[in-house]
């Protein structure tokens, strides 16, 4: 006895079911690429420019409020050499000021310290194997006031995306 309900597959069905599997599957691997690379720019990227603009706005914050010759392109930060809180820089990454920028290497290190991957730079010209760049900005508001601006960008971003970038503002009153 045969019961008709009883037959196999065809290759022809298997071709089919394998096409739309492979299909599906294509499109969840170009969506996991691009969580992948969500998640590092706007993860880890972005957490470490903001860890090191805060690393730096607290470097300046350090000083008193009427340096205006330290240098904190170094750390510790020089007692000359440097601006110390004078009124100037930029908050622009891509145009930073003499005396107001700094680079860090991949893993965090002053470009120039030692164990960073990148040597010291020259002015505004950025060193090789630079990964941070950080640049600040001080404005006097009023009588005893000034506000200090931090920005921290990556050289690039993961994947072609755009790059990760923070921004600090804080304001400093004399006599602190």
């Amino acid at each position: 006895m045969t019961r008709g309900g009883e037959r196999g597959t065809s290759l022809i069905e298997v071709l089919v079911a394998t096409a739309l599997l492979v299909t599906l599957m294509a499109g969840l691997m170009s969506m996991a690429g691009v969580a992948i690379s969500t998640t590092e720019n706007q993860g880890h990227l972005a957490a470490r420019t903001t860890e090191y603009a805060q690393d730096k706005m607290e470097q300046l914050m350090a000083l008193s409020y009427g340096d205006s010759s330290s240098d904190t392109r170094v750390f510790p930060a020089a007692p000359s050499g440097g601006s110390g809180l004078a009124a100037g820089g930029s908050y622009n990454v891509d145009a930073p000021v003499a005396l107001y920028v700094d680079y860090l290497d991949e893993d965090g290190n002053l470009c120039g310290s030692s164990g960073a991957k990148c040597v010291s730079p020259a002015g505004t010209t950025a060193p090789d194997k630079w990964y941070y760049k950080r640049v600040w900005k001080t404005e006097v508001i009023a009588t005893n006031l000034k506000q200090i601006t931090v920005a921290s960008a990556t050289t690039r971003g993961f994947g072609g995306s755009v790059r990760a970038t923070s921004y600090l503002t804080v304001l400093k009153t004399n006599p602190f």
